[in-house]
């Protein structure tokens, strides 16, 4: 057995690919669209996977636009989707930057919480040890749910 992929269905796609694409540095890799079905999927992969997933020997995560609009509620339901950042705090950041909510701030230098146009958990984990607290992370109260 071998892991493909996580589903996630979104309701603003040009939102949406602004956020993994440009925020988060993914890389589409695929698109589908059915006409017949109403819908478009769209694969994108971590920018380190991108040559594994277009041979599609790395998962990735795809994103289901159903071109008729429904309202999808409960993203926290769905539990998150991880990757993993060389640098946790400026990671954050960067995401900050450009208008992200950080959930759960990386108090510890090692992990955070944010979450998607569509209410989707991401989990951010630091690549090695844990950094040393930093302002203005250690203090950061957590906003909302993840």
């Amino acid at each position: 057995m071998r892991y493909l992929h996580t589903m996630v269905r979104v309701t603003d796609l040009d939102k949406t690919l602004h956020f993994f694409c440009d925020l988060l540095g993914m890389v589409e890799t695929r698109r589908m669209e059915s006409e017949k079905g109403r819908f478009t999927n769209i694969f994108l992969a971590a920018s380190g996977d991108e040559t594994a997933a277009r041979e599609t020997k790395a998962p990735v995560v795809e994103l289901t636009y159903n071109w008729d609009p429904e309202n999808y509620e409960g993203g926290r339901n769905f539990g998150h989707l991880a990757f993993q950042v060389d640098n946790i705090y400026d990671t954050c950041q960067s995401l900050m930057d450009a208008g992200v909510t950080i959930n759960r701030p990386p108090r510890d230098g090692y992990m955070a919480f944010i979450l998607t146009p569509d209410n989707i958990s991401i989990e951010l984990l630091h690549t090695g040890d844990p950094l040393p607290p930093q302002e203005p992370w250690a203090s950061m109260e957590n906003t909302g749910s993840w």
